[in-house]
């Protein structure tokens, strides 16, 4: 991963969708204020009144004019996905893609695309943390040159439902009680696991987010599937199977279940501040964009339904083929403007991408569209700038809420012969959409394929797949949550469930959620597949964040080398130190302190460099230091010791100090210390 050539790469690359949006960008600073109508306002402060101790007057237009709107100025937030947060950014196409779509943004290596990407949680409302345990979203908005196409993934390959009629069940079941308005932003409550106990297709994607994977460290190490099976369809109109993933650059790197929720409290926004700090610092988080494809013919072949949306395509029988590249460059400068308002819908798609007869899929090309009516209050919601596409657009849709466009002509209908029939449709062979003619035969029916009726064999796949430290804390996940249900009887018709998934882990958690081990066994499943491990990701040190542990009278050489080291490779420091005062080394060095032990915290850092030094309440440094330095070691941190540290480190039968680098004699500590920062966890650290 070149961060550099990413960066100057994507400078020369002049964003059409930026230069839209500069029409609507407005700066206020340095103006004078006034109203919507422009009339320049004598006072801010106070309300117009009948003297200075008398009623308020309704005359009082401007007060009128503010109040109202402040009043007015929050939507209705998304039913789920409230929680979100996302960049700009552009997606750069590998390869020519013309033999499986005609997607004009697939057909050349090179192109390149204006992008939007907001991601989000599911459970929780605005106001909920980024670090809960969850399953997340990212939405992908393309402005294509020929219209915006929409591709929405989750951090899993599964998803809870097989029909998009118990969507709105699941969801009730997940989210907070209507009598209490409780729990926020967790599933760890009787009612979703009574769901999960009495809806079986439920347990895949929920040991998933038991698994690491639904407790992220950061958004730039996400990686997510479209879940649903759509089409790509060629210029010579044959049709391809298809399912998209995106894989970070980064690699894919979790949380522990205890830093999760401590983080929930000490920063709720943790996620969102580590994308836009990477961003501005210029480190931009990079996706390539894969696709698996399955031809149209084999979509038998396969002991899995492969339009079932709680199954995964395995990697090792369907290979993911990389076709671009997406680079998140930008910031947003309005977050309601550009992410509260951005709105997605899977049923915006290019000619050449298509869908399948996937279930969930079907019902969610109403879904989304109702959604962002409702929230936005019009059906004119696509003509917001976040939401405009870079080509015109024309239609004979007129009126409604909020209405930007000035329509001049008189004649909104077809067929007609005043315009000369236009606006024209356009044949598919020359641009115009068309669906693909799938074969469909069969009696209406309320039902659901056999097919999906195998619940078990792929969540065994997955866990057979897992290592035994992330096992173990799947294990911890399970137990933490069905340990708040407070329903007996749902915990056990849970280990009862697990007990299909694996024998051992549903003895386990029964054990430590206080009910019977279940009878039976797990389902014959000896499968394995690497690539559902974390243990198989990239790791790289760029981009980690180190605690920097100081006060005065360090020694000032060796810290200097060694913070360049650090910065050379990417790896963004925090200096933190009794006060915000500057810290002074034995040789004069003054380094700025960004933060104190108050308000720093050990779980803020993926990895420490102990420092010392002298200060004025000695007693009360080393307390901090030694909390912060044995919190890091509890939880598998990288620890780098430089030489006036090493007092804080004392070494005995009880602890083996892996992943502890010391710089005493060391003249190649920075290469060891910034080695083991890459490999972020030492799982075997005793």
């Amino acid at each position: 991963m070149d961060e550099k050539s990413s960066r100057d790469q994507n400078s020369h690359y002049q964003n059409p969708k930026q230069e839209q949006l500069d029409q609507f960008r407005v700066k206020n600073t340095g103006k004078p204020l006034t109203t919507k109508q422009n009339l320049k306002v004598s006072n801010d402060s106070e309300i117009l009144k009948a003297g200075v101790r008398g009623p308020g007057l309704t005359e009082d237009f401007y007060f009128l004019e503010k109040m109202g709107h402040f009043n007015r100025e929050e939507i209705p937030e998304r039913v789920v996905h409230a929680r979100g947060y996302g960049a700009h950014g552009v997606f750069e196409c590998y390869q020519s893609m013309s033999h499986v779509t005609r997607a004009g943004f697939l057909q050349e290596a090179g192109k390149k695309t204006p992008v939007l990407v907001r991601f989000s949680t599911v459970q929780g409302p605005k106001g909920s943390y980024d670090t809960a345990r969850d399953l997340r979203c990212k939405g992908v908005k393309f402005y294509t040159e020929e219209g915006n196409y929409d591709l929405t993934t989750i951090a899993m390959p599964v998803l809870i439902i097989q029909d998009p009629m118990k969507f709105p069940d699941v969801i009730h079941a997940y989210q907070n009680k209507q009598d209490e308005g409780i729990p926020t932003g967790t599933g760890a409550h009787d009612r979703f696991w009574d769901f999960v106990a009495n809806n079986p297709e439920s347990l895949h994607m929920v040991t998933w987010i038991m698994s690491p994977r639904g407790i992220l460290r950061s958004y730039r190490m996400m990686e997510s599937w479209s879940i649903n099976t759509y089409l790509f369809i060629n210029k010579e109109g044959i049709a391809t199977f298809v399912r998209f993933v995106w894989k970070p650059l980064l690699g894919v790197h979790s949380l522990l279940q205890d830093e999760a929720i401590k983080l929930g409290g000490i920063d709720p926004d943790f996620h969102r501040k580590d994308l836009r700090e990477a961003i501005d610092r210029g480190y931009c988080p990079e996706y390539e964009l894969g696709v698996q494809l399955i031809a149209m013919e084999d979509e038998f072949k396969f002991d899995f339904d492969i339009l079932d949306p709680a199954k995964f395509w395995p990697e090792e029988l369907v290979p993911v083929q990389p076709i671009g590249k997406m680079t998140l460059n930008r910031n947003v400068d309005n977050e309601f403007a550009e992410l509260e308002q951005a709105a997605f819908n899977p049923a915006n798609v290019v000619p050449g991408i298509g869908f399948s007869n996937d279930p969930v899929l079907q019902g969610r090309l109403f879904a989304y569209r109702d959604t962002q009516h409702h929230r936005l209050g019009s059906a004119n919601y696509d003509e917001l700038p976040v939401n405009r596409p870079l080509c015109p657009f024309h239609n004979n849709t007129r009126r409604g809420f909020m209405r930007y466009r000035i329509d001049v002509d008189q004649v909104n209908y077809r067929n007609n012969s005043l315009a000369d029939n236009t606006p024209y449709t356009t044949p598919p062979e020359q641009g115009g959409y068309e669906h693909y003619p799938k074969r469909v035969e069969g009696h209406v029916i309320r039902g659901r394929s056999e097919s999906f009726n195998d619940f078990f064999s792929q969540v065994r796949i997955f866990w057979n797949s897992l290592t035994p430290v992330e096992k173990q804390q799947t294990i911890e996940g399970f137990s933490y949550q069905l340990g708040k249900v407070k329903s007996e009887s749902v915990r056990q018709q849970n280990v009862n469930l697990l007990v299909n998934v694996d024998q051992q882990l549903a003895y386990i958690v029964a054990d430590n959620i206080g009910v019977n081990r279940p009878s039976g066994t797990h389902v014959p499943v000896s499968t394995s597949y690497a690539s559902l491990s974390q243990a198989n990701t990239p790791r790289y040190a760029a981009t980690l964040k180190v605690g920097v542990l100081i006060s005065d009278g360090f020694d000032g050489n060796e810290v200097k080398s060694v913070l360049a080291a650090l910065e050379q490779n990417g790896i963004f420091t925090v200096i933190v130190s009794e006060t915000l005062k500057p810290v002074t080394g034995n040789d004069g060095t003054r380094i700025k302190v960004d933060q104190t032990f108050i308000t720093g915290s050990p779980y803020l850092y993926d990895s420490l460099y102990v420092v010392g030094g002298t200060a004025r309440n000695k007693a009360k440094f080393n307390g901090d230091m030694t909390y912060f330095i044995q919190t890091a070691y509890k939880y598998y941190k990288p620890i780098g010791v430089a030489t006036t540290g090493q007092a804080y480190f004392q070494p005995s039968k009880s602890n083996n100090l892996s992943g502890v680098v010391f710089a005493a004699n060391n003249p190649n500590f920075a290469k060891d210390f910034v080695n083991a920062i890459a490999q972020q966890r030492f799982w075997d650290r005793t």
